[in-house]
């Protein structure tokens, strides 16, 4: 399953919203967008939001931008 985020990196909370009204995501993460750090806590929020581990979940596209697409497993 593929999702689409709208990803907020150096926000004060972790937190998922969603699904909006378009069907995407908005994740906050409060961790800095440097060397994939921002990326690899998404995944983790994914995870966690899902209930998956970890490392079943991937983003796919728009690895250096604030809009993404993550696929996890199909449930």
């Amino acid at each position: 399953m593929r999702i689409s985020l709208k990803v907020c990196a150096k926000a004060r909370q972790n937190k998922v919203e969603g699904p909006l009204e378009d069907g995407s995501y908005k994740v906050h993460t409060n961790a800095p967008p440097v060397d994939g750090a921002a990326n690899a806590a998404v995944c983790e929020l994914l995870a966690k939001h899902f209930g998956h581990p970890k490392s079943s979940v991937h983003i796919v596209l728009g690895l250096t931008n604030c809009r993404k697409v993550a696929e996890l497993p199909d449930r």
